[in-house]
């Protein structure tokens, strides 16, 4: 049984609702765990909605005054969706995978070593370290990359091998359909690639797995044709804020790297991965305004470039634990207009090989896409 919405209350609507708000949860501990700290999607729990898994708030300050509500799962799974205590549609919480349960030779729990996020997709930080994360005057604002390696519940370094060894384990058990590979930036001018160059090739001798590597544009563009040969798919260069003004407010360290360095890697890397198959993160409410993210987003399709805007989530722990989620007005009309152009230049979630954008449970654009809203 899917779960179901009102026909009144497109999903897309609710989706982005539900992570600009976040969401109460009657029983915390339904469904496979929240995620709290750490890269990527953080303080968000899984949950499918209408057919759609996404990543929702639920534990940030935004998330603890919600007006949305899930009550505890019924037998079959489904927890009534509230919102002011109105019923507004049913959700389902995807259930700890199997691979979580194991451990490899020398004792690291399996999920210590990289995570199931969304429905399909299993994700690492392969470095959990990075050099601008070293000084608060460096690091991103949002970031908390930190925060579960002091809370134990990851490892500063993945070797190739457990990578393999994770990979394989989460395919046959879980059925895992793409992998994503980020890391900390270390202190190398490749910013990363030849750690995910490393990893990818030891992924790809042992399972048949699209992968995703991210990484901040290297120092020379061949690291693109190497990360290719290597096993990655689908590669990630995250803006996550679009003009310098906010790059160096929110992020000073990572703003060293323009906007211009960016473009100018897109531009070489869209011919080594193929159109479609590079992407860029951006963060809705940081400070950019919805014309300075659509004008850079026209840029980046114009190049091939599939810019995957979600909405800002704010992370407890870190400075801006407590800036505003973006309300969703803004995202909408943000999402609404990138939709149509993504469909004008050819792009789409559906065809990317593996990563974010494939996976989509951090924003509701593929919901626009789907919907072909104008």
């Amino acid at each position: 049984m899917n779960p179901t919405l009102p026909q009144d209350m497109p999903t897309r609507t609710l989706i982005t609702a539900l992570q600009s708000f976040g969401v109460r949860l009657a029983d915390p501990r339904a469904g496979l765990a929240g995620r709290r700290g750490g890269a990527g999607p953080s303080d968000h729990k899984p949950m499918t909605i209408d057919g759609t898994t996404v990543m929702v708030p639920v534990h940030n300050a935004p998330a603890f005054d919600s007006p949305f509500l899930v009550e505890p799962p019924d037998a079959n799974g489904l927890g009534r969706l509230l919102r002011d205590g109105v019923p507004v549609g049913t959700v389902s919480f995807p259930s700890t995978p199997r691979f979580y349960a194991l451990t490899t030779g020398d004792g690291v729990p399996y999920h210590h070593i990289a995570t199931l996020h969304g429905r399909d997709v299993l994700a690492t930080t392969v470095l959990q370290e990075c050099v601008r994360y070293r000084s608060r005057r460096m690091t991103c604002q949002f970031c908390a990359i930190g925060q579960s390696l002091a809370a134990g519940r990851t490892i500063a370094r993945k070797t190739p091998e457990q990578l393999a060894e994770v990979a394989r384990a989460a395919v046959e058990l879980d059925g895992v359909r793409h992998m994503v590979m980020t890391t900390g930036t270390p202190p190398a001018r490749d910013r990363g690639a030849a750690i995910l160059a490393d990893s990818a090739a030891a992924v790809k001798a042992a399972v048949d797995l699209p992968i995703q590597g991210q990484c901040e544009p290297p120092d020379e563009d061949a690291w693109f044709t190497r990360l290719r040969d290597a096993g990655i798919d689908s590669l990630g260069m995250h803006l996550e804020a679009v003009t310098e003004p906010v790059r160096q407010r929110i992020m000073p360290g990572k703003a060293d790297v323009p906007v211009a360095r960016y473009m100018q890697a897109f531009e070489a890397a869209v011919p080594v991965f193929g159109h479609g198959q590079v992407s860029t993160y951006i963060l809705a409410g940081l400070g950019d305004s919805v014309d300075d993210i659509l004008a850079v987003c026209g840029r980046l399709t114009a190049i091939g470039v599939y810019p995957f805007v979600v909405p800002f989530v704010p992370i407890a722990g870190t400075p801006l634990e407590s800036h505003p989620s973006p309300p969703p007005e803004f995202i909408d009309a943000i999402l609404a207009p990138l939709a149509d152009m993504l469909a004008g230049a050819g792009l789409s979630a559906a065809t990317v090989k593996a990563g974010c954008a494939r996976c989509g449970a951090c924003s509701a654009l593929r919901n626009y896409e789907a919907a072909g809203v104008s």
